[in-house]
């Protein structure tokens, strides 16, 4: 008997950060949303197909994949976390997630991308002409009204540390200032001024020294975002930055629809040694590339029934990652997936292999039974999936094969919609929390 749900289809020393947070303040939440969506901060219509996304989704993926088998702050000592909403990028013409931060003095609103998968963040900073950066909804910022702003010099340890993670691009500004450059898996690149600026997450809630890139040069199919957070494992990401008050510990949720907000949080739970509704497994680090959180995935099941599939077919290890979309699977695990899916959902009509190769036609519908998909992870943790958000996208099953199962997987953010996902590298491990958005 199928388990399923019904659903109706319709520092250096030299330039440290220092957080400020108001007084007593334990939490600080940014809404994290889709970029296309009515929640999200902006409109527009011309948007890019939704084959053109995921084709940039599986770029990534296949990038990330391939890279991968090749500050002081200070605070009060009970402001523990700060979180922040998020939300789909429909707003932006994406299918990743956005939040709202803001950046200089007097702090001016920008729509960044969150993305687990990189670490430096960047914006583009005016002046750009047209051939130099893309079209984005806002206006570009403009260092020269903040009062805090200041580009990064080229020989200073902060320069140093950006040339350690590989984004140095050698000296602008007339020799004098530390050039940065970032190229990503879907192809698009962004490089400029990295410099230091005031970092607003929430009201009263202020990151000063904040080591991030000005753009003045971007390529690619980038959409209409104003930039990007890196939440990644190196010096530059927003996480290590901010390390020595939130201790190197965050956590997200992912709305599931364009008109619901989720959230972006700085900092682990209270008690997060064992917080409650966590399920809990070890956190994996891949020799060499130091950006990406990893885990080992133990085992999948369909409608309550475990897949047979061996261990040995998850042994290269899962990326989780909030930039890509759609969970890519090893051979093995994916042709068992997709079978058992096929036969619990065989009462509805495959419509022709497109973008993904399990797809439906629900017209005339008024009602789908799609079965529940659970993740087992090393250690014992099982999760749920959301049904339907976090198994179809655009009626498509939202999986894909990433490769031979020697390779690595990769857990994309439809898979982890709704759920809360706590990242704790200080404790080495990483907890799922189901219905938190």
């Amino acid at each position: 008997m199928y388990n399923c749900y019904y659903i109706a289809h319709g520092g250096d020393d030299e330039h440290r950060s220092s957080v400020t947070l108001e007084p007593r303040r334990a939490t600080v939440s940014v809404p994290l949303v889709h970029r296309h969506g009515p929640r999200g901060p902006s409109r527009n219509s011309d948007k890019p197909s939704f084959t053109e996304r995921l084709r940039r989704s599986h770029a990534r993926a296949n990038y990330m994949m391939s890279r991968a088998s090749h500050v002081m702050v200070s605070a009060r000592e009970d402001d523990a976390n700060v979180s922040i909403p998020t939300h789909l990028g429909g707003s932006v013409d994406s299918l990743e997630y956005v939040v709202t931060v803001g950046l200089g003095t007097p702090a001016v609103p920008q729509v960044l991308l969150m993305d687990t998968g990189s670490d430096v963040s960047w914006v583009q900073c005016a002046p750009c002409n047209s051939t130099r950066c893309y079209p984005q909804n806002d206006p570009l910022l403009d260092s020269t009204k903040s009062s805090t702003y200041a580009p990064i010099a080229c020989d200073t340890g902060a320069c140093r540390k950006l040339a350690g993670d590989h984004y140095q691009n050698g000296c602008t500004g007339g020799g004098t200032q530390c050039g940065y450059a970032v190229e990503y898996g879907d192809g698009s690149k962004t490089r400029g001024v990295y410099s230091d600026e005031t970092l607003t997450l929430a009201p009263g809630v202020t990151v000063k020294d904040f080591h991030f890139g000005c753009g003045r040069d971007q390529r690619g199919d980038n959409d209409r975002y104003d930039g990007l957070v890196g939440m990644g494992i190196t010096s530059t990401s927003l996480v290590v930055q901010t390390s020595s008050v939130y201790g190197g510990a965050f956590s997200y949720c992912l709305p599931a629809r364009n008109s619901e907000a989720g959230f972006l949080s700085l900092g682990a739970p209270p008690g997060a040694a064992n917080a409650t509704g966590f399920a809990f497994t070890p956190m994996r680090r891949l020799p060499g590339v130091a950006t990406f959180y990893m885990v080992t995935l133990a085992g999948i099941s369909v409608g309550g029934e475990e897949l047979d599939v061996p261990p040995s077919a998850f042994r290269g290890g899962m990326i989780i990652d909030s930039g890509t979309v759609v969970t890519g699977l090893p051979h093995t695990a994916y042709n068992a997936l997709q079978a058992a899916f096929r036969k619990a959902m065989a009462a509805n009509p495959l419509r022709p292999n497109g973008d993904l190769d399990t797809c439906y036609n629900f017209t005339g519908y008024s009602n789908v039974t799609v079965p529940k998909v659970a993740f087992t992870f090393s250690g014992g943790a099982t999760v749920d999936l959301d049904v339907p958000s976090g198994v179809l996208l655009e009626d498509c099953l939202a999986f894909h094969e990433s490769g031979p199962d020697v390779g690595l997987g990769i857990i994309g953010n439809v898979n982890q919609r709704t759920l809360e996902v706590l990242y704790d590298a200080g404790r080495g491990k990483v907890g799922f929390r189901a219905g938190a958005c």
